[in-house]
């Protein structure tokens, strides 16, 4: 049976600005975004792909986004909004040329399917090919996610994970092959659910962790248990919104990561959750994104 064609929503910007319009576009539309930069023109394109034509009011939500990352002083050159139909083996290979191994240090490896590269001694592996959910590793927010994931895993030691927004699965798959246990995560688009729970079959660890649909605005300021790492790599506004509902699934000594915020509005997150005696503990920079971790005071 031939496979439905895709949709692909790109935007003309420039290499100054395509990783906040990246992280932009792909929240609006809850897809993975890439960004191509062509050298001869000067040009970058960023590029999702949806199973359907997006409505006239997301595409106008795209719009007023890309205005406002213009307003934060960002160079976005043209901004032009290019919608088109393509075959499904078009966006297959384009994410072969761009999608690459990463590694987390010495404990953790990233990589798709075609990739030869074996894994160090003692390293975990995770395979993850580009879907059409958020999350491969690749955008610096979730860099420092699993960067933290890492960081603060504790050999011969039980700690749990809650992974909020999880989209393709990266973080919690990740979670999951360094023993931290239980490992729950949700998110609220059911696309992003279903390939989470395929990512975590192919990887082998989709009975070590939980992947349910879930509402961030629906979380419960007493849950019944707690976690030692919480990681929340959602927009801004919505992280400042919800911070009761997120802190309150901390245990008292774990450690919160914040990302997918945009540098300038890093500030406002953190006097918000300072407010609820949080600390920053530790964060990083990358050109428009800026990232941390929280401990309690």
């Amino acid at each position: 049976m031939k496979r439905k064609p895709l949709w692909r929503i790109s935007v003309a910007t420039t290499l100054e600005a395509d990783e906040a319009v990246a992280e932009f576009l792909g929240t609006a539309l809850n897809r993975l975004a890439a960004s191509y930069f062509n050298s001869e023109t000067g040009v970058s394109a960023v590029t999702v792909f949806c199973e359907q034509k997006p409505p006239k009011k997301i595409l106008k939500k795209i719009s007023v986004g890309l205005q406002r990352i213009k307003n934060c002083g960002l160079k976005i050159g043209s901004g032009k909004i290019i919608i088109a139909k393509v075959r499904r083996e078009d966006w297959a290979e384009s994410w072969k040329r761009h999608f690459k191994p990463i590694e987390i240090g010495g404990a953790l490896l990233v990589k798709p399917s075609w990739s030869k590269r074996q894994p160090r001694k003692n390293q975990s592996v995770v395979v993850l090919d580009p879907g059409l959910s958020f999350g491969t590793g690749q955008h610096p927010t979730t860099m420092f996610c699993l960067c933290e994931v890492v960081r603060c895993r504790k050999a011969e030691t039980h700690q749990s994970f809650l992974d909020i927004g999880t989209g393709s699965g990266i973080l919690a798959i990740a979670a999951a092959k360094l023993g931290y246990k239980p490992v729950l995560a949700f998110d609220f688009d059911p696309e992003a659910v279903r390939m989470a729970r395929a990512n975590a079959r192919a990887n082998g660890v989709l009975k070590k962790r939980k992947i349910t649909r879930g509402d961030v605005t629906k979380l419960s300021t007493k849950p019944k248990a707690q976690f030692n790492l919480v990681c929340a790599n959602l927009i801004s506004n919505l992280l400042i919104a919800e911070r009761g509902k997120i802190v309150a699934q901390l245990k008292r000594n774990g450690t919160l990561v914040l990302a997918g915020i945009l540098r300038t509005e890093f500030p406002e997150v953190q006097r918000a959750f300072e407010n609820l005696e949080l600390e920053l503990v530790s964060c990083r920079i990358v050109k428009e994104w800026r990232s941390g971790s929280f401990c309690f005071r």
